[in-house]
């Protein structure tokens, strides 16, 4: 009997416990093989459905590749912060552009946007944030921004938002301001760059500074600086649309050479984009290597780096043609002292902005224009208010300036403030003999143009060619201008009488003065915050000037006057304080006279809600009038909404001697002259008797009864003229 063994279950059991790790090891196998293939058909099929709309970004930095984030611009969002316009008008010609590369733009005044509610979601949109920013007086937001600057300020150090509320957030600053404010230029563009990063948020392009001091300006105006910053920023766009991520200031180590993707982009830029970032990577090969390094700068630091760049320029300077550079002690400004490197004080965009005033620009820095009240006594309708009170002949008088940068910015200027702005000359001067050519060449060139007109008098149009008077009051601040002394000298040498008008700011230029047929100074405001608040100085040190001119104007012997001008709801509640002013200069004559509303201006909020009525200027005058003791009321010319204040020592036996002999001053001017100024006159040794009608109470109220008036009617009213 063969029978078969047959193993007993307990003997298989054994052996599968015997061999279990071989059976683990092959479980395991297998279900890794599932699990792999499980994966791999679940990644096929969804690439199928979404191929299109997947891709991968890969950056090279050396050898090592690394996958980067998909970077797309969703639009541009522009915020400007405006007082003038100009930040506006910026936005929109950014916007015209942006959305000419086929990006979506989009521009947002400030007070309309509430940063508390919307700004994060600009975070996470994909949009670009730009902000064009203008500094206003003091360093201040403009009135538009006051509230996103207060907030943003507010938000970057209140642990309640965070230091990364504004992560992801990409945004742009292009500032503007004006250089010869030194204390606070450009205070608002970096401020707001300070607390965006202060937040997070991440800058794609450096900040960009316009210059309203066309001769500080780097491109010479701040509309080229603009230019030239916008040209960076479209570029820096385009590569951001592309999905190429790139920092704003570098992103090369130091000592590595030029910059790979630099080096790309630049193969694809036109000339024109090369130039203009030609000079912007010179400055930056100036900087410290860690400030190279980052791909942002820590705001902390640009005050440093910025110190070694000056530093690193003024080396260049010095080594190049040993020209000697001095720093100015006034506001430190930079003077360069050889005269060919200055700059021309009239740009291009100033010429033509000025020439569609009516300017007749002379030289590099003056100019002459036709007064209204020339135009209107030549038809014989009346002279302005220097007729009135002083004699002068309107039709004969030529308005006129050497110097059309002016140390003010006042809130009532009539030029709207396209003239450039300054604290001291530091642009290219021409002779005072050429001016003085070529302003009474264009001067009489402008009258002949009234020949054959209908309604003007052949004698007066003959008379006009002739110019016997010369307003300094065009425009600016003549007193700037170096060779004044020259320039009055060759008036007086013509027989042209000579008045002056300055504002208050040059005391050492005001007593190194040649004596004058009659010198002003504009008293706009009787206290520190006023003045501030009306003229807006450019001089730090504002108020003690204004006081010192006043004293520097009482110390002349000619004929002084203060020319106040009233602004309703301004300055016209400080009686006392001009008062106290009158007595600080004892000026001659006191013209009050009231604001002329020059239409709109964003340069200021001025309305005609701000413009007195002639009667209230007179209850001022009143007033006034009756706090001071030496001085009565002497002269009106309601034309022109103005008051003459004279001091008593002109009314004599009753009589009021505020009109001019002309020519006697020109002899006595002569005279002093000859004597190389040791004979000297005063302002009596000139009178001459005021006629009734120019007298304040006369029935005329201060109209040539020898004219004829003429009321304009549905026609827009010429207030240009001195």
């Amino acid at each position: 009997n063969s029978g078969v063994l047959v193993r007993p279950p307990e003997g298989c059991l054994m052996s599968l416990w015997h061999g279990r790790l071989y059976l683990y090891s092959a479980v395991a196998l297998g279900f890794g093989i599932w699990l792999s293939l499980q994966v791999a058909f679940k990644k096929k099929s969804f690439a199928k459905q979404v191929g299109p709309w997947v891709c991968k970004a890969v950056r090279t930095s050396g050898p090592s590749q690394e996958k980067d984030a998909v970077l797309h611009v969703s639009g541009v969002k522009i915020f400007y912060g405006s007082q003038t316009g100009t930040a506006k008008g910026f936005a929109k010609d950014l916007s015209d552009d942006v959305k000419a590369l086929g990006i979506a733009a989009e521009v947002i005044d400030m007070k309309d946007y509430d940063p508390d509610d919307r700004l994060a979601d600009e975070c996470s949109n994909k949009s670009v944030c730009v902000f064009l920013v203008a500094t206003y007086t003091d360093g201040q937001p403009t009135e538009n921004a006051e509230w996103f600057c207060k907030w943003l300020e507010e938000a970057s150090t209140d642990f309640r938002y965070g230091k990364t509320y504004l992560r992801g957030l990409r945004y742009a600053v292009f500032g503007l301001g004006n250089s010869v404010y030194v204390g606070h230029y450009n205070t608002v563009g970096k401020d707001v760059d300070k607390w965006l990063w202060m937040l997070s948020g991440m800058r794609i392009l450096t900040r960009g500074e316009g210059d309203c001091n066309v001769t500080k300006s780097r491109n010479g105006s701040v509309q080229a600086d603009f230019q030239a910053w916008k040209v960076k920023f479209l570029s820096r766009l385009q590569d951001l649309a592309k999905g190429e991520k790139k920092s704003s200031t570098g992103s090369c180590k130091s000592g590595s050479g030029s910059c790979k993707s630099r080096t790309k982009r630049s193969q694809g830029q036109s000339e024109e984009e090369k130039l203009v970032e030609s000079s912007s990577d010179e400055e930056e090969s100036a900087l410290p290597e860690e400030s190279q390094s980052g791909s942002v700068v820590d705001v902390e630091d640009l005050g440093r780096i910025m110190n070694s760049v000056r530093k690193a320029k003024s080396r260049d300077e010095g080594r190049g043609d040993g020209q000697m550079v001095k720093l100015s002690k006034v506001n430190g400004v930079k003077k360069i002292e050889n005269e060919g490197e200055r700059r021309e004080m009239i740009t291009p965009a100033l010429r033509e902005a000025l020439t569609k005033q009516g300017y007749k620009l002379i030289g590099s820095h003056s100019g002459v224009k036709l007064c209204r009240w020339t135009k209107s006594m030549l038809r014989g309708r009346g002279g302005c208010y220097k007729h009135t009170f002083y004699g002068i002949e309107s039709h004969r008088c030529m308005e006129t300036t050497p110097s059309l940068a002016c140390a003010n910015k006042c809130v009532f200027c009539w030029r709207h403030h396209t003239n450039p702005v300054g604290t001291e000359w530091h642009w290219k001067m021409d002779p005072a003999e050429k001016i003085l050519q070529d302003a009474l060449e264009k001067h009489q060139n402008m009258i002949r143009q009234f020949r054959g007109v209908p309604g003007v008098k052949q004698e007066r149009y003959e008379e006009g060619l002739a110019v016997k008077h010369c307003a300094l009051s065009l425009v600016g601040e003549p007193i700037m201008y170096p060779e004044i002394n020259a320039f009055l000298r060759l008036l007086h040498t013509h027989r042209i009488s000579s008045f002056l008008v300055t504002n208050a700011q040059f005391p050492q230029e005001i007593r190194n003065l040649v004596p004058v047929t009659q010198l002003y100074v504009s008293v706009d405001a009787s206290t520190k915050d006023s003045l501030k608040k009306i003229d807006r100085p450019l001089f730090r040190d504002f108020w003690p000037r204004f006081l010192d001119s006043l004293k520097a104007l009482g110390e002349k012997r000619q004929r002084t006057v203060y020319r106040l001008t009233l602004v309703k709801a301004w300055n016209v509640e400080e009686l006392q304080a001009y008062s106290d002013l009158i007595a600080l200069g004892q000026p001659d004559f006191i013209e009050v006279k009231g604001v002329t509303y020059c239409g709109e201006s964003s340069a200021s909020s001025l309305t005609m809600a701000n413009v007195p009525w002639h009667q209230e200027v007179v209850a001022f005058v009143q007033q006034l009038a009756d706090m001071l003791p030496q001085y009565e009321i002497a002269c009106e010319h309601e034309h022109s909404n103005c008051l003459l204040i004279a001091h008593t020592k002109f009314k004599v036996d009753g009589e009021w001697w505020t009109w001019i002999d002309y020519e006697r001053f020109q002899e006595l001017v002569e005279a002093h002259e000859r004597s190389g100024g040791q004979r000297s006159f005063s302002a009596l040794d000139y009178t001459a008797r005021t006629p009734g009608w120019a007298l304040f109470g006369a029935h005329e109220q201060g109209f040539d009864p020898a004219d004829t008036r003429f009321q304009r009617r549905n026609k827009t009213k010429d207030i240009s003229g001195c």
